[in-house]
């Protein structure tokens, strides 16, 4: 578990704020950070009292700046594999929250940090926010999921020109490509990330994980099964009392009062 200076946690409005906070280092993911990340998520999880979560760093020069190179430099490959298995497992946990994970994208966002973005269900840049995939100019490749995830997002002739080149891409091309869902030209990220949680803490919560669940499972399936996941869900909304209040508070012409149930 990482120290608690590594890991900042706010909660307001029901929407928790985790920071980074390495800023010395540019907020570099090593393995406290990341265990850190996992703890403070898995326990957002199963906390009733918050509906979403928005995820930054510290400081405006960087949301990450990547992976702590001077840690990673000496692992074994064996070490190496387990370390790039314990990066990848966050996405898997974010999406097990069963909660929107929304990263507040300031400053860069490069090897490790794009892709712990890219882990997030969303991305909100700052106007000076940079994405990118160096690993080869270290004779690396990305680890934490980089290869798979940034593909999905943005196409294999995006994620080839990001990973091959080595390159950074502006706010302004991430929004273009498709890598963020919005720039925050009007406020900060975080401002902006934690306004997009607050229309959702507005919806269904079982309806947004079970979402989360069709679309991010649903998106490695073939088509066929893929389908069949979505209409086992939508049944499974049926048997849920924010169905019922839903659909009974659209016929009365009011705002619902979802439970979570």
């Amino acid at each position: 578990m990482a120290e608690p200076s590594s890991i900042l946690s706010e909660v307001e409005d029901r929407v928790l704020t985790l920071t980074i906070n390495r800023p010395g280092k540019l907020n570099a993911l090593n393995r406290q950070v990341i265990r850190g990340l996992a703890d403070a998520v898995e326990r957002a999880g199963g906390d009733d009292g918050i509906g979403a979560i928005v995820l930054t760093g510290a400081g405006e020069k960087a949301f990450v700046a990547g992976a702590d190179i001077a840690e990673m430099s000496g692992l074994t490959p064996t070490e190496a594999r387990d370390f790039a298995r314990e990066g990848q497992a966050l996405g898997a946990m974010f999406d097990r929250a069963g909660k929107p994970v929304i990263a507040a994208v300031n400053g860069f966002a490069l090897g490790g940090g794009c892709e712990l973005a890219l882990a997030c269900h969303m991305r909100v840049a700052s106007p000076n926010a940079r994405f990118g995939q160096p690993e080869v100019s270290l004779g690396l490749i990305p680890g934490f999921g980089g290869t798979q995830r940034l593909t999905r997002v943005v196409g294999e002739t995006r994620a080839l020109e990001m990973i091959l080149g080595g390159a950074m891409i502006d706010a302004e091309k991430a929004e273009l490509w498709g890598l963020v869902n919005v720039v925050a030209r009007e406020s900060s990220a975080v401002a902006e990330a934690r306004r997009l949680a607050g229309e959702m803490l507005t919806k269904g919560p079982v309806a947004i994980r079970l979402s989360i669940e069709a679309i991010r499972v649903g998106s490695s399936m073939p088509l066929e099964e893929a389908l069949e996941l979505e209409a086992a869900l939508f049944g499974v909304c049926f048997s849920t009392e924010d169905m019922r209040e839903g659909t009974q508070a659209f016929l009365e012409k009011r705002k619902p009062a979802f439970q979570g149930r």
